[in-house]
């Protein structure tokens, strides 16, 4: 067995435990609490000293794309997949320096990644991938630089994106992704920043086009993610029954209130909207729209929070390699969490405790240090509840147990 002895214990969801003990044994949490309670060590176990262990970190709003830092996507996009996988196990292996040990990967090459990772090939947190991202033609998911047959034809073999239109079709391609075992489906039910003609503030699938999806989703026992930003988008959205709401930039008061009787979650990312404005070669039309939400958003957010929304953490983060928006950044969301009024307590609570229910059905027994729990834990070399930078800064992160394995420190 596996000893963690700690000056402070963080569960994941409730106070901090001074002087705390975490015991692994294999894959599972045996034991988690004051060292007054703890099992007497074995003459075989290993036992670590560290200022403060937590659980393993989730980032519940992630994509496995395989662009470069900088780039705009336009031309990765156009890549062979499995150029772009190469690329992405880079921020795999960033991702855990980070202290993230799970993430859900909303849109991407997840699907094909996870498999391997979980086969102990590659090196990265678990994978709960969705698949391709949904989109009505010419939506948010669209490449819109590109002929609509070369996009269909794409995603045909498995890419990022696959349009659908209609309710046959949106049952069809939710069967597409549950074929490839997706843990989720991702949905644009609103136009976006970064693709070139829709309006963040448009809805694009219709409330029976949404409701067909959540409910072929939802035979698999599947939950469904909705990327929002305008308000008709969010409210067809949870009318038709979506777990989660990605961004929710124009939420309003009507719009909280219908998530908390809902029993939605909003991960907001934050992060990903100030990294993008950092970029030097944002293309104008996602410039000015970016500009046009980044204040809302953040006033929008800080509006849920208020009004006692459930908040998960997610970052948003797609690029590989050094530079903004780029995996191993996941940790930053904290901080901007913190920003909108949640103390560090309840920022790690988002991050680690509330993060799998954004799975519904398919969420694992993770983000706390509980017995029976899975051994995600990481140790801090300092005080997260009094500097949340430490979790953005990953040589502060000193130690990352995946599965009861070590794979740092």
């Amino acid at each position: 067995m596996q000893r963690i002895e700690a000056d402070q214990l963080l569960p994941g969801r409730g106070e901090p435990v001074r002087d705390g003990v975490v015991v692994l044994d294999g894959p599972s949490i045996v034991y988690a609490g004051p060292r007054d309670g703890a099992p007497v060590g074995g003459v075989d176990d290993v036992t670590v000293q560290a200022r403060t262990v937590m659980p393993g970190l989730w980032d519940s709003h992630t994509h496995l794309l395989g662009f470069r830092p900088g780039s705009s996507g336009y031309a990765e996009v156009a890549e062979p997949a499995a150029t772009r996988a190469a690329r992405a196990t880079d921020g795999l292996r960033r991702a855990l320096d980070a202290g993230i040990t799970s993430v859900r990967e909303l849109g991407g090459l997840g699907l094909f990644l996870a498999p391997v990772v979980d086969e102990g090939l590659l090196v990265g947190p678990t994978i709960y991938a969705a698949g391709s991202v949904l989109s009505v033609t010419g939506g948010h998911g669209d490449v819109h630089t590109f002929p609509v047959e070369w996009v269909h034809d794409t995603a045909r073999m498995g890419a990022d994106f696959r349009l659908a239109d209609g309710e046959a079709e949106c049952a069809k391609v939710v069967r597409e992704q549950l074929r490839r075992n997706a843990k989720i489906i991702k949905v644009c039910a609103s136009g976006g920043v970064m693709s070139v003609i829709d309006d963040p503030i448009h809805q694009q699938f219709t409330l029976r086009e949404l409701r067909t999806i959540v409910e072929v989703a939802g035979l698999a026992e599947r939950s469904v993610a909705a990327h929002c930003h305008g308000k008709p988008g969010i409210m067809s959205a949870l009318e038709a029954g979506v777990l989660t709401i990605e961004h929710g930039t124009y939420l309003d008061d009507e719009a909280c209130t219908a998530m908390k009787e809902a029993g939605a979650i909003l991960v907001p990312t934050l992060t990903i909207l100030q990294e993008v404005l950092s970029m030097t070669n944002v293309q104008p039309q996602a410039l000015r729209k970016l500009n046009a939400i980044v204040d809302v958003h953040r006033e929008n957010i800080t509006r849920a929070y208020e009004a006692g929304v459930t908040i998960a953490m997610g970052s948003d983060v797609g690029m590989t390699g050094d530079g903004p928006a780029s995996w191993g950044r996941n940790g930053l969301e904290l901080g901007l969490l913190a920003g909108i009024g949640m103390s560090p307590l309840e920022a790690i609570e988002a991050a680690t405790a509330t993060a799998p229910a954004t799975l519904g059905l398919q969420a694992p027994r993770s983000g706390q240090l509980t017995a029976g729990f899975d051994a995600d834990v990481v140790i801090v070399d300092g005080d997260p509840l009094a500097d949340l930078g430490l979790l953005a800064d990953p040589s502060r992160i000193t130690g990352v147990w995946r599965g009861g394995q070590r794979v740092k420190g």
